[in-house]
């Protein structure tokens, strides 16, 4: 299933997405970027770098409406980042919730808290040189695609977020629909993927929460406050903080005399990662998250709401707030804690999904790089514009089918300007650029040759000195480009077919001249020959009109003789019948 992805027709191919992501994830196909899932780690980083805004993520907001329609039992959890999202008490959060149509509203963070129980029984009864956190989903597909050899490390429990789910099935029933609120889209995997006994029926991003109250024309900020159906009297409210794991484990980490590192965001974590397989750093525990600020940092904060020092604050007071509410909630935080009644399991496993990659060979390599103009190491800039570091982890991608040649700026550009500089070389045509200030900038070997003079000669002069500048200046005033004007110029006694075009990017004219000087005296020449043909055809005519007039007026003549030559035969022939 495809989580999150690009829309067609929005790429303008600018790389960008593919510069963000850390795993390059994102194939590129006929100019259309694509997620490939099996590679992807959902950080979601791509969509959020997306400068056309193509993003497809998919969500839930669909199955949450018809819930609420049904008036189906609705526990939301909310994850413990919420209130850095949003300009308003927590209470009126919770207000919205139910106002809404949400039965219960509960913290996150009472998952977190049994992680944290999960995760300090297994360091007392366990013994291992690495400890890998796995309550972000985008860091543990990190390491099961990426760093399979780490796998044994990650600490074999379930997320903060389905580890709630399980509590708030138990506590609600089984027929209650639980929703998480949060500001993560890997979640959305999670749910789909790894959601043990459908502990959690849908998962909402905050804007898209928002997007449901406004669609209900619900407003926060009008609204009475409310409490919690129950929340975290531990230090579970510290897991979307960078090092707020780590924070609940000091003593057992003392103990035990375990080192501990807390690293956020996917570089820093590939980091780690690869002193680990190095051996470098040992008998260390990792609280490792996908962004950079943890959870505070996630990918599907409220729009224009990314300070991340301003959420940090607001975060931090809420917790340390927590003091004034723990009688409160002491009697009903303590029917959850009591898990073993439960008899819950929150234990998971997780494996190798590493993609099984065909060994490039050095020969195809070479092959690939001489397609994108790389002949020797002088050509491979490993520029990163592409989006891969290097040109041979570009070449490489293009062997696995992830990228094409084209994708190269610079062989791209140089391709461009040769051809360019083909043309303008080699066409018969004048070709010659103009400044604003209608001085020549550049002229080609077709119009030295024409106007047989060198370039030097002409650059940086004005345009007059060749041709009237007047089809410029009107170009200029008009806006309109001259095209296949017929221009005679006197001094050089030739005749061109002139185009002017304004750039206006490069604040240039081109001007284009197709020397039809030779055709002009061909069509005078023609003209003559057809005046000289038509005269004579005149005088032909003439004559034979003269010659039929002469023959008609002897036949004229002799037809007569005749006719009296035949009536004295007659009368001679008559006269002798008689006698």
């Amino acid at each position: 299933m495809d989580y999150i992805n690009f829309k067609k027709a929005n790429c303008k191919n600018c790389y960008k997405c593919l510069r963000s992501c850390p795993v390059k994830a994102i194939k590129f196909k006929n100019h259309q970027a694509k997620i490939e899932m099996e590679r992807c780690i959902l950080c979601s980083r791509c969509v959020l770098v997306c400068p056309q805004n193509a993003r497809k993520v998919v969500n839930y907001l669909d199955k949450v409406k018809k819930a609420l329609n049904e008036k189906k039992k609705i526990v939301a959890s909310i994850a413990p980042s919420f209130m850095g999202n949003f300009n308003v008490s927590y209470g009126k959060i919770i207000a919205s919730l139910k106002t809404l149509g949400i039965k219960y509203a509960e913290e996150t963070a009472l998952g977190a808290d049994m992680t944290t129980r999960l995760y300090k029984s297994f360091l007392k009864e366990n013994k291992q040189d690495y400890y890998i956190t796995t309550a972000c989903p985008s860091l543990n597909l990190l390491v099961e695609k990426y760093y399979p050899e780490l796998v044994k490390y990650m600490l074999p429990f379930m997320s903060p977020m389905v580890c709630h789910g399980k509590i708030l099935k138990k506590v609600y029933g089984k027929d209650s629909f639980t929703l998480f609120i949060g500001p993560c889209t890997s979640k959305k995997a999670e749910h789909e993927n790894y959601n043990f006994e459908n502990s959690i029926d849908a998962v909402l991003t905050y804007e898209e929460y928002l997007t449901l109250l406004k669609e209900n024309n619900i407003s926060m900020e009008n609204l009475e406050p409310l409490e919690f159906d129950n929340r975290s009297l531990e230090l579970g409210s510290y897991y979307p903080i960078t090092g707020g794991i780590i924070s609940n484990l000091k003593d057992e980490l003392k103990d035990k005399n375990i080192k501990s590192f807390y690293v956020d965001g996917v570089y820093a974590c590939m980091d780690i990662f690869e002193s680990i397989k190095k051996g470098h750093i040992k008998n260390s525990f990792i609280e490792a998250s996908a962004c950079v600020g943890s959870c505070i940092g996630g990918p599907e904060v409220i729009t224009n709401n990314h300070e991340y020092y301003n959420k940090l604050e607001k975060v931090q007071n809420y917790i340390e707030d927590r003091q004034n509410y723990i009688e409160f909630y002491k009697n009903k935080t303590s029917k959850q804690n009591d898990l073993k009644n439960f008899n819950l399991n929150f234990h998971r496993g997780f494996v190798d999904k590493s993609i099984n990659k065909e060994i490039q060979y050095e020969e195809e390599i070479k092959n690939i790089l001489k397609s994108m103009g790389k002949y020797s190491k002088e050509d491979e800039l490993n520029c990163g514009v592409c989006g891969y570091n290097t040109c041979i982890d570009k070449a490489n991608a293009i062997l696995e089918g992830m990228a094409e040649p084209d994708m190269c700026l610079h062989f791209m550009r140089s391709k461009a300007e040769n051809i360019s500089n083909i043309i303008f070389e080699n066409t018969v045509n004048c070709i010659i650029t103009v400044d604003d200030k209608l001085n020549i900038i550049e002229i080609n070997p077709a119009a030295e040759k024409t106007f047989m003079l060198e370039k030097s000669l002409v650059k940086n002069k004005p345009i007059n000195f060749l041709i009237s500048e007047e089809d410029f200046v009107k170009v200029k005033e008009s806006k309109n480009n001259i095209l296949g004007k017929k221009v005679t110029i006197h001094n050089y006694g030739l005749v061109f077919i002139e185009s002017i075009i304004f750039i206006e990017k490069q604040n240039i004219f081109l001007l284009s001249l197709t020397d039809i000087t030779e055709k002009e005296k061909n069509k005078k020449k023609l003209k003559t020959l057809k005046e000289s043909s038509f005269s004579a055809a005149e005088e032909v005519i003439e004559k034979q009109m003269r010659v039929a007039q002469e023959i008609a007026s002897l036949l004229g003549e002799t037809t007569a003789e005749t006719k009296i030559t035949l009536t004295k035969l007659k009368r001679i022939v008559e006269s002798s019948d008689e006698d």
